[in-house]
């Protein structure tokens, strides 16, 4: 039996395999009017292609849980009632086809009102974009907008739109919610030294920058059911302490076993393991797994279960990693968009079983 397609539980909810598919913007959504940030047609075929393809976990990209918290005019929100809405159509494919459904909940910080990738990714200056905020007043990098600090009670706001933004979540027929504290967005810019520089109950010591966190991660547990899981998304390092050229302080592999055990008590299930996107210009030794030693560091010290992302290609190196408990599942990400059913090649490769819709059938 094949340790990737076995099927593994979490609280009460049952997973059919370890082949789990990595939030991944689509930046697709209309950008304003009554259906901003609204799930389309676009959206609906792109998850159900992977459901169909046997893909055990879908999380939903990360969905902004306010207008000022997108990343870019397309992405998709959850902080209305129609955007709730129009995600339950999505979430009953996938339940229907054996995926388990869940969504990534995120504000993008200072790294907000940028434009879509194809369209060359740099700060929104048109009528389309707004000001972005952060824990402290420092730009991405140069020629990127300056973020606005955030006041106390504004802060309190975000945490109050994390919270909405579960519920809604659930109510629209998700079951799982993860949270995004990676990818040099919000919690990591709070996270992050190199991206903190408050002095106030949010700034300094680890116990501060993590504040925010936990309170988020307590805001959407209280509105989360007791039986579905909440999971985390960690950038695991900013890659600064481990190149000696480069002098810069960041968030570490330490920082995250430290954090890790904060998550686990506040009722986070899993840790979704990635790296980096904090610091432009830090050097990252991208490799088939190279986020691997992560997950299996924060195992291996904390207890807490994690899933990895990172350069997972072939069948075979993903069934290592689950078998060999370096991470309890797999995030792949630009491989499903190469291959929807990849989790159906990778049952044959492995002589494992995996979901078939009886309409391709014919193709086994």
């Amino acid at each position: 039996m094949s340790a990737l397609f076995e099927s593994y539980t979490l609280r009460s909810l049952t997973f059919p395999n370890r082949v789990w598919m990595a939030p991944m913007c689509q930046y697709s959504a209309e950008a304003f009017g009554p259906n901003a940030g609204v799930a389309d047609d676009w959206h609906f075929s792109h998850y159900a292609a992977r459901a169909a393809g046997g893909t055990g976990l879908i999380l939903v990209e990360a969905t902004a849980v306010s207008p000022e918290g997108r990343i870019s005019p397309g992405d998709l929100g959850i902080w209305n009632d129609t955007q709730a809405e129009a995600l339950r159509r999505i979430t009953a494919f996938l339940k229907e086809h054996g995926s388990v459904p869940g969504i990534q909940i995120a504000h993008a910080g200072r790294k907000a009102s940028t434009d879509l990738p194809w369209r060359g990714g740099g700060p929104v200056r048109t009528e389309e974009g707004w000001q972005p905020v952060a824990p402290s007043a420092l730009p991405f990098e140069e020629g990127h907008l300056v973020p606005t600090e955030l006041t106390v009670p504004q802060i309190k706001e975000i945490v109050e739109q994390f919270r909405a933004a579960a519920r809604r979540a659930l109510a629209a027929g998700f079951e799982v919610v993860e949270v995004h504290g990676a990818h040099g967005y919000l919690i990591h810019e709070f996270l992050s030294p190199l991206t903190n520089h408050r002095t106030d109950a949010y700034g300094g010591s680890f116990d501060n920058r993590v504040r925010l966190a936990l309170e988020i991660v307590d805001a959407v547990r209280a509105v989360w059911p007791a039986d579905k899981p909440v999971f985390f998304r960690v950038s695991a390092t900013d890659w600064l302490t481990e190149d000696p050229e480069d002098p810069r302080e960041g968030w570490t592999g330490d920082d995250t076993v430290r954090l890790a055990r904060e998550l686990r008590a506040h009722g986070v299930d899993l840790l979704d393991v990635s790296t980096g996107g904090i610091a432009p210009g830090a050097r990252i030794p991208a490799a088939p797994g190279y986020q691997v030693p992560f997950a299996r560091r924060v195992k291996d010290e904390t207890g807490l279960p994690t899933a990895v992302a990172g350069l997972i290609t072939e069948p075979g190196q993903a069934d290592k990693i689950v078998a060999n408990g370096e991470a309890d599942a797999v995030l792949l990400g630009r491989e499903l968009l190469r291959d929807p059913s990849w989790a159906r090649r990778a049952a044959r490769e492995l002589g494992a079983k995996s979901y078939v819709p009886p309409q391709y059938a014919r193709s086994l």
